[in-house]
């Protein structure tokens, strides 16, 4: 017997007939013997509707009321959930983030999570019940209802399944596991087996979509078995079924290159003819930090006559923050003009193999030279190679690259 969290995405609990298959595959868990606590999002199109609501009664809306606004969505789903289990004769229950209690701080929003309460399901569980939970919500000090930021469920099963010491974590959602690249661009991107906590990490965080950046990092703190597996797929889930997230030293063989991700969310700012003195750099970057403006990728080009060119990189929607911030502190940093760059792309090639293996880095190079694609920015992490180039490349770098590392099925 094991204890396995079960998370469903948005598009996995869209309307009803996608609830009652929720509720078989529960039910086809808990006929294994297996304790089963489930996890899930709203219904799909629901918290934008929820929202949209709170954005047109007041674009500067109380950030609590709009999480006891949102919140709901899960609720309802939970609901839902629970009268389907009831339905086919499984015992349910279902529970919202207050009642576990689901402890998070006051960040309304985008809350994190401090602690889940979980000897109440436990001991529900032992009795056979299955726990639905909602996702993406928990309570602060105050008793106030909090959401974790969108994708927020997936962090709310990995915690769930850390309280609750269970075996595994299942991520349905509607892919059948995580791939090599993006399938729609490369249609011979292969489905990994395994891949790494970190290589995961480093994945969602520069594109991949497959799963939220916080659920891998609490996955792989608390060291969470995490696999990731369609809801739309008939056949019962085996061993060899989806994608399991877990310790590098579980994965026997490594390739240097586990995968290749994109995101074209970026948006590239230059600042021009900079005075090259010591804290320029702290003036600029604790600027655009003021105004919570996120900088990814940064390059300094310095030049004979003292002055500098410093580029960097931001979030497309943080781009008009960025702006403004920079155009405040023109007079102190003394900067002669500021480019910006929306039309740009990151491409990023990541695998735990970079380790121990040269030539990772000069590969990536050479693939995007022969396809005559411009490097505009590069970045590294000990287990990653990102690169900026202009966005109207994006597909064509993303299959050489593929190609380029023998990742092709």
């Amino acid at each position: 017997m094991a204890r396995i969290v079960m998370k469903f995405g948005g598009t996995s609990v869209a309307d009803l007939d996608r609830i009652r298959n929720v509720a078989a595959r529960v039910k086809r868990e808990v006929a294994f013997g297996n304790q089963v606590a489930v996890v899930v999002s709203a219904m799909s199109g629901v918290t934008n509707q929820l929202v949209k609501y709170c954005t047109d009664l007041s674009p500067l809306h109380d950030a609590r009321e709009y999480d006891a606004v949102v919140a709901t969505g899960e609720q309802v789903t939970a609901g839902l959930t629970a009268i389907a289990l009831q339905d086919i004769g499984v015992d349910a229950r279902s529970w919202q983030g207050w009642q576990l209690p689901v402890r998070t701080d006051t960040a309304h929003g985008k809350a994190r999570i401090q602690a889940i309460e979980g000897g109440e399901l436990i001991r529900r569980m032992d009795a056979g019940q299955v726990a639905v939970v909602t996702g993406f919500q928990g309570v602060a000090d105050d008793n106030r209802v909090t959401t974790l930021g969108r994708g927020g469920s997936d962090t709310s099963a990995v915690a769930l399944a850390a309280a609750l010491k269970a075996d595994r974590c299942d991520i349905y959602t509607d892919v059948d596991g995580v791939y090599t690249t993006d399938p729609r661009i490369v249609p011979r991107a292969r489905k990994l087996a395994k891949i790494a906590y970190e290589e995961m990490l480093e994945l969602a965080s520069v594109g991949a979509k497959v799963l939220q950046t916080r659920s891998v990092e609490l996955a792989m703190n608390e060291r969470v078995r995490v696999r990731v597996l369609s809801s739309f797929t008939e056949a019962a889930p085996d061993e060899e079924t989806g994608t399991l997230v877990v310790d590098e030293d579980e994965i026997v063989e490594k390739q240097n290159v586990a995968g290749v991700a994109y995101s074209r969310d970026e948006a590239k700012i230059t600042v021009r003819r900079v005075p090259d003195r010591p804290g320029i750099a702290a003036t600029i970057f604790g600027g655009l930090a003021t105004q919570n403006v996120n900088v990814d990728m940064i390059v300094q080009n310095i030049s004979a006559d003292g002055t500098t060119d410093m580029t960097f990189t931001v979030g497309k929607a943080d781009l008009p923050r960025a702006r403004t911030a920079l155009g405040e502190l023109k007079s102190q940093i003394g900067y002669a003009e500021l480019l910006e760059d929306p039309d740009v792309a990151k491409i990023s090639v990541v695998g735990t193999g970079m380790r121990s293996h040269a030539g990772v880095a000069s590969t990536m190079f050479q693939a995007l030279a022969d396809k005559a694609i411009n490097i505009q920015v590069i970045s590294t992490s000990e287990i990653k190679v990102s690169v900026l180039i202009a966005a109207e490349y994006t597909e064509l770098a993303v299959r050489a690259l593929h190609t380029a590392y023998g990742l092709d099925a």
